[in-house]
């Protein structure tokens, strides 16, 4: 089953919206994984730097475990997850269908 989202759509007739689902094809879904695993990984290389630097600054005994741990929290506070990755996808698609000129 693929990724869907469900839009609002505004019409001059009523002031109700018309709700239309946008679905993303396998293609775009595994797209949009991928993208927000590369986004993932590097992020969570990122966030192990960070957690390296704060215990040079602070002058902490750096145990990997406990550098890790820090990198995980920061990593959990930054992260994007895959399911936003497809939303702004499906969001882009009805933009692109539905944009009223």
């Amino acid at each position: 089953m693929t990724f869907s989202k469900t839009f609002p759509k505004t019409t001059d007739k009523s002031v109700y919206p018309k709700w239309v689902e946008v679905f993303l094809t396998r293609e775009e879904e595994k797209e949009q994984e991928e993208l927000c695993r590369e986004e993932n990984t590097r992020l969570m290389k990122e966030c192990i730097s960070d957690a390296k630097r704060i215990f040079e600054e602070k002058k902490l005994k750096d145990y990997q475990t406990d550098i890790i741990r820090v990198a995980v929290a920061l990593f959990e506070k930054r992260a994007s997850h895959s399911v936003y990755w497809k939303e702004s996808k499906a969001k882009e698609k009805f933009d692109k269908e539905y944009a009223t000129i």
